[in-house]
């Protein structure tokens, strides 16, 4: 186990948090990091929240981001959470190896669980046209598969990332079309794992609950995407699709992490993206392991 992996227990499930690799946004594609993830925070209010983190927004000009992708050993079956982002830049697409590394083949995959539609979540499911992972069932929220593919992305979506998040859904949806299960209720997706709606990031984002044995963790997919979320869950990123749904969601988030006293994985956080959620005064905040 290197820095590509990191392996704990959720109850009686082994896991293990595996490095898709990095990306870097950045201007001129991108804009500046403290615009990009807090593009309606009071520039006041944020510069404090940025010092609190050894941040000026000056000075950030980039953010690399870890893409953190899960593995479950439930002990009947192996499930991988969301695919990464094969392609996507020069320091994405490290799923499959650091998979090998860990003595895992994609064929020994059962289950792919698609967390949205994003090209970070879904960049590695297909491999010259077909799954990348050719024995396991998918599984992706029905109002985010129906949003990729019968043509509302292509309306919905705004001008500047239309090209890049139709071009990899449409490399790597169609190529699972006949494996995908869809879901549409909080029923178990397989035993101790369960959906959690979080929309508002995407029409159909889902996170996740795992649980055994008295034991959970709290998957946030892209729920937040910065600590700085958690302390203020109404700044929203510029790839929010619906602001005002993300803020509701993430307010459900936080209590749900509260409540269950469970460990939460964000897949944008510093590797291995692990920590919880706890409150100090009227303010939630992150505590990595």
């Amino acid at each position: 186990m290197g820095a590509e992996s990191y392996r704990f227990r959720v109850g009686d499930f082994k896991c293990t948090a595996i490095s898709d690799g990095t990306f870097t946004y950045a201007p001129p594609i991108f804009p500046p990091p403290s615009i990009f993830l807090f593009a309606n925070a009071p520039r006041e209010i944020l510069e404090r929240a940025l010092r609190e983190h050894n941040l000026r927004s000056e000075r950030w000009t980039e953010w690399v981001s870890p893409y953190i992708c899960l593995l479950i050993d439930t002990g009947e079956q192996l499930v991988l959470v969301d695919t990464g982002a094969d392609g996507l830049g020069p320091q994405t697409g490290k799923l499959i190896q650091n998979l090998r590394s860990e003595g895992i083949s994609p064929r020994d995959v059962d289950a792919v669980i698609l967390t949205h539609g994003h090209p970070d979540h879904i960049g590695g499911n297909a491999a010259e046209g077909e799954p990348a992972f050719p024995n396991a069932r998918f599984f992706m929220w029905a109002d985010e598969w129906d949003f990729w593919t019968s043509g509302r992305a292509e309306m919905e979506l705004d001008e500047h990332s239309r090209e890049v998040l139709l071009m990899v859904a449409r490399k790597n949806l169609p190529p699972i079309q006949g494996r995908i299960s869809l879901v549409s209720s909080e029923a178990e997706i397989l035993p101790g794992i369960r959906p959690v709606p979080a929309l508002g990031h995407t029409p159909g984002h889902m996170a996740l609950s795992v649980s055994s044995d008295g034991e959970k963790l709290l998957v946030v997919s892209d729920g937040f995407l910065h600590p700085i979320h958690l302390e203020h869950p109404d700044w929203q990123a510029a790839v929010d699709l619906d602001p005002t749904q993300v803020s509701i969601t993430r307010r459900r988030l936080l209590n749900l992490a509260a409540r269950d006293e469970a460990l939460v994985l964000a897949f944008h956080f510093p590797f291995p993206g692990l920590g919880y959620i706890v409150k100090k005064g009227d303010v939630w905040r992150w505590k990595a392991i």
